[in-house]
């Protein structure tokens, strides 16, 4: 049992608490959160970015998804704390075990400032019920961390309208004209991304997500803006100033909601407003839950913004494609002996990074870089550290999910490579993903589809052959923001909470990303950013279909061409062209031959 835990059970004893429930955001319900908020992985050790934890007196759990399932059963082995894989077949909900072990006159506690109202209300409306109490008020677990990180406050900066493409001002007007609809006095923000866009400010208070620790509350008359006003230089201050936002202290929030006029409307998001500010409003105060009107603005990338994508994708393809020529190159040296000194998983990372340092306007890595060897591939979100790292030998597949942010945008790209021999079944499960990404890619369909009404595109061939993936076929992304980003998405299944769902519009970026996971030999990933585009207009309608920013070819020597249709052969061969004719002239003379080889028709 971990020290850790333990110390949490005996403050929980002293509070009278007889369940304590770890999540994993921030005040903000960030994906990524700072190490100041990195409670759960204090106490249970699980270093995933998804993923709840329950300590009861007797029993410790800890849920998390698909993409973690296998990294959780080697964090957690030892330590006494239960994996539930959520979603599977005969697994418990955290709330149903709640239901089961908890009872009436019995307490679960929580910090209220790191759950997300709409599940604090659930949560309170289940058990309350059968007469458990349900208390917030308490940080147990910063009551036992010795050492905590403070909370972070880099600098902020402006993102001028040149890469945004819009100012604060016209965005401010945007949402108030959504407010006027909903007859709303006051809206309530505290998703950092989207607190951000709407300024157009950048920070580094979350790592490999370029946003400020704040809050915003705004009317028809004033916008408040709540942050660590240390991290503003007068330049800023001046900025903020001409585009009439109100400072305040980032403390300041919750006592401006408890002092909100009788009578007034405010919006707000449940699913992204933490229940320690949510239970200050007032009860005069008429609250109404509804999906950020910011959402939507922000998926909808303008005109500028996707040109700034593309000039962004560029850079990345260049890195990225010099990347897979080097790892090429030292594989070839090794197999004749020249290779002294083999790399290993986070030596090719750290390489890769080197590369994207060198393109013009590279502001850091989107996410933690994913480099998989062998059996490591099969782990879906695994990351490399000094205890895991394995050099690279020159046989199977390296998997490689990695991404930028650039002043021009976010990137995101996912390349299984090829590092020597490959089997009959490698290559037709890397043709299998290859397939249904193309597939997908290539849609053309009615607007008014979302992205569920696609997903099977994608999963098709898969399912011929009764496989599949656990996780998403893709994700929205943010524009220098967060690399995760709703609305938009590509998955069968509706989504668990409201804002990860909706139609597809033009501007929109989504990844495409199939992948084929074989537990303890390889794993296969294959993903593109796309951009919504309109394809035709006839009298049945408007027909979207997708445009590829990422601009990096596949590897030749994993795909089977005869697996592929004329149809799948054509679009790759067209993708590759395009790859060829963007990337080479930006490339040194062996590295052009190389990409010519690799981009040469199927």
């Amino acid at each position: 049992m971990r020290k850790e835990l333990l110390r949490l059970r005996e403050r929980m004893q002293a509070e009278r608490i007889d369940a304590w429930l770890i999540m994993t955001d921030d005040f903000h319900g960030s994906e990524y959160v700072g190490d100041y908020f990195k409670c759960r992985e204090y106490i249970s050790g699980f270093t995933g970015s998804a993923g709840t934890l329950l300590v009861l007196k007797d029993h410790v759990g800890l849920w998390t998804d698909g993409r973690y399932f296998l990294q959780a059963k080697e964090q957690l082995e030892g330590s006494g704390i239960t994996l539930y894989r959520s979603g599977q077949p005969g697994v418990p909900s955290l709330e149903n075990v709640l239901q089961e072990r908890l009872s009436a006159g019995e307490t679960l506690g929580f910090d209220g400032r790191c759950v997300m109202a709409g599940y604090a209300r659930r949560l309170r409306e289940q058990l309350e019920e059968k007469g458990i109490t349900v208390v917030s008020g308490f940080d147990l677990v910063g009551d036992v961390w010795e050492d905590r990180p403070p909370l972070s406050r880099e600098p902020v900066w402006i993102l001028p309208e040149e890469y945004a493409g819009m100012g604060a001002g016209e965005k401010i007007a945007e949402v108030r004209r959504v407010l006027k609809q909903k007859k709303a006095d006051w809206f309530l923000l505290a998703s950092l991304e989207d607190i951000c866009w709407l300024l157009n400010v950048r920070g580094n208070d979350v790592e490999c997500t370029p946003v400020v620790l704040s809050y915003l509350l705004m009317s028809q008359e004033e916008v408040r803006w709540y942050v660590q006003t240390e991290a503003l230089s007068p330049e800023v201050r001046d900025y903020l100033a001409q585009t009439g936002i109100c400072l305040r202290e980032y403390g300041e929030i919750y006592a401006d909601v408890e002092r909100l006029p009788a009578g007034s409307r405010l919006l707000y998001d449940e699913n992204h407003v933490n229940d320690a500010l949510i239970s200050r409003i007032p009860p005069e105060v008429e609250a109404e839950d509804g999906e950020n009107p910011t959402l939507l603005l922000k998926a909808i990338k303008n005109p500028v913004e996707v040109s700034n994508e593309r000039a962004a994708h560029i850079k990345d393809g260049v890195a990225v494609t010099r990347f897979l020529f080097w790892l090429k190159k030292q594989r070839k040296e090794e197999e004749t002996g020249k290779w002294q000194t083999p790399v290993t998983e986070l030596g090719a990372a750290a390489k890769l990074e080197t590369f994207r340092r060198e393109q013009d306007g590279y502001l850091g890595p989107s996410f933690y870089p994913i480099l998989a060897y062998g059996e490591h591939g099969a782990i879906v979100h695994y990351a490399a550290d000094e205890d895991s790292d394995i050099p690279l030998r020159p046989e199977g597949f390296l998997l490689a999910d990695t991404g930028g942010h650039y002043k021009e945008g976010t990137t995101d790209i996912t390349r299984t490579i090829a590092l020597g021999p490959l089997t009959r079944e490698q290559k037709e499960m890397y043709t299998l993903v290859l397939k249904g990404h193309i597939r997908l890619a290539d849609a053309v369909f009615l607007k008014g589809a979302a992205g569920m009404s696609l997903d099977v595109l994608a999963r098709t061939p898969l399912w011929e052959r009764g496989l599949d993936y656990n996780h998403g076929t893709g994700h929205g992304v943010g524009y220098l923001l967060s690399v995760h980003e709703g609305p938009n998405s590509f998955r069968y299944r509706p989504a668990a909470t409201r804002g990860n769902d909706c139609v597809l519009e033009e501007g929109m970026i989504t990844s495409d990303e199939p992948g084929i996971y074989l537990e303890g030999r390889f794993g296969i990933r294959l993903e593109n950013l796309l951009v919504c585009a309109r394809k035709r207009e006839n009298t049945f309608g408007v027909f979207l279909g997708f445009e590829p920013l990422t601009m990096v070819p596949f590897d030749r020597e994993a795909i089977l061409g005869e697996m592929l249709s004329e149809k799948e052969r054509n679009w790759l061969n067209t993708y590759h062209r395009k790859v060829f004719e963007t990337l080479s002239p930006y490339l040194e003379e062996e590295e052009r031959r190389w990409l010519r080889e690799e981009t040469a028709e199927i």
